[in-house]
């Protein structure tokens, strides 16, 4: 199974923005473009929906050594066998998504990866703290992805990977068009969402952020 520390191009099969009924094609693709970890994100949906797609999902990203992480939804993790959960700021502690997520009872799998959402250094500092695994940092632009959650820019990049240890994934609005001057402002690693669900070819827009990222990683 791919690290989340060697990760750098994070995608999410958002509900928003494609059924159900696609959820393998896509997943399909972002895998072969060279997407390193795939979130399942369905808002307003019910958990038995979320829980079979993401049965459907893990022999996918399992054979391709893709992390899959659910979002929202921890308790979902042990059913579905994924490797983790992403929660935002007003959901759950990490502690608490941890332990709901939990798999580990006999040491049998490792244990389950929790991300979380932040808007500022602040909580970014914070949540580091917590335990997360992860964090996500952003939204950098508007994005219909996240209604209602002001653009927080790039000024706070180099400064909050100057200062949290753990891998930081910038999103909101990253698309092919800006991702060269969020690398610029500090970036390293990056959630795409719409651009990629939205493309033509969503395997080669995978695989082009994919290698900018890695160019710049160099």
């Amino acid at each position: 199974m791919k690290s989340i520390a060697d990760a750098r191009l994070y995608g999410i099969l958002d509900l928003g923005y494609i059924s159900a009924d696609d959820v393998e094609r896509f997943a399909e693709s972002m895998i072969a473009g060279g997407v390193d970890i795939l979130q399942l994100r369905a808002k307003d949906h019910d958990e038995h929906l979320i829980e079979a797609l993401g049965a459907r999902l893990l022999p996918l990203t399992e054979s391709a050594g893709v992390p899959l992480i659910i979002n929202d939804f921890p308790q979902l993790v042990p059913s579905i066998g994924a490797q983790g959960a992403h929660v935002g700021q007003d959901d759950f502690s990490v502690a608490d998504a941890r332990w709901r997520a939990g798999r580990a009872l006999s040491g049998e799998v490792p244990p389950p990866l929790i991300g979380k959402s932040t808007h500022s250094l602040a909580q970014a500092v914070a949540t580091e703290s917590e335990g997360a695994d992860y964090i996500g940092f952003g939204p950098l632009f508007a994005t219909p992805t996240k209604p209602g959650r002001p653009a927080i820019g790039l000024e706070e990049i180099a400064r909050v990977h100057a200062t949290v240890r753990i891998p930081i994934f910038c999103i909101g609005g990253i698309k092919l068009e800006n991702l060269e001057i969020v690398i610029a402002a500090g970036a390293r690693r990056v959630v795409i969402v719409s651009g990629l669900l939205q493309a033509a070819d969503v395997a080669d827009y995978a695989r082009k952020a994919k290698s900018r990222l890695l160019t710049a990683a160099c």
